[in-house]
């Protein structure tokens, strides 16, 4: 990389491509039914992504921002590769366990790198949870600004846990709701357009222009 960078860099000019044209196919999860086949367009995705990320974290663009993610999942293509790069973030990049060599690697790497935003899932949290505070409490975590969950609803005691321990009562949880089909976030808290009341577990408001509806199982909409 450091060689590439230094000795051979040659600039690719950028391919002009209409808004409609298809970025990249990607496929759901499978955990409710059969994986299916999802098309983000470049133009619509793109505005997408970048606003949501920034009206949701509000990051600066001096600030390091880590989605804790895997790349071969929505989360990756949209918050670790795509919306950072079109808000000209430090987008950092992470592969492999974050209980090896011992449960301090996430902590160790937010305190090298100063990272500002740290946007990771339930799961790990709860995973980190069970190793004690004496590990992130080893570490300088005060570069941190904005904590968000990802993938699950998070219960109330990783809520908590992530919010008093790891922000230390400081930085707001964005408790994101998403999916594959819709590329970005939909539901969030926005700490750009001003904070709701936080409550564990909730992901709060609707993202601007977006209508959230229940359907019965005709497909009619319940809301009276």
């Amino acid at each position: 990389w450091d060689k590439i960078v230094k000795d051979d860099f040659v600039h690719v000019p950028p391919e002009v491509m209409d808004s409609s044209d298809p970025l990249y196919i990607l496929y759901t999860s499978g955990t409710t039914g059969k994986p299916k086949g999802i098309v983000h367009g470049s133009g619509g995705y793109s505005v997408w992504v970048a606003n949501t990320l920034k009206w949701a974290f509000d990051p600066g663009e001096d600030d390091r921002w880590w989605c804790a993610a895997d790349i071969g999942w929505v989360t990756g293509h949209s918050y670790i590769v795509f919306a950072p790069l079109l808000l000209g973030l430090t987008s950092i990049l992470y592969e492999g366990s974050f209980l090896y060599p011992d449960p301090s690697r996430m902590w160790q790497i937010i305190e090298r790198y100063g990272v500002n935003q740290l946007y990771t899932s339930p799961t790990a949290i709860r995973s980190l949870m069970r190793h004690g505070n004496h590990y992130p409490e080893a570490y300088d975590l005060s570069s941190l600004k904005v904590l968000g969950t990802v993938g699950e609803p998070i219960n109330p005691a990783a809520w908590e846990w992530f919010y008093k321990v790891i922000g230390k009562g400081r930085c707001p949880v964005i408790d994101t709701y998403w999916q594959t089909e819709t590329g970005g976030f939909i539901i969030s808290p926005s700490v750009n357009l001003g904070l709701p009341n936080l409550k564990p577990g909730s992901a709060t408001f609707p993202m601007p222009s977006v209508e959230p509806c229940v359907l019965s199982e005709e497909g009619h909409n319940t809301r009276s």
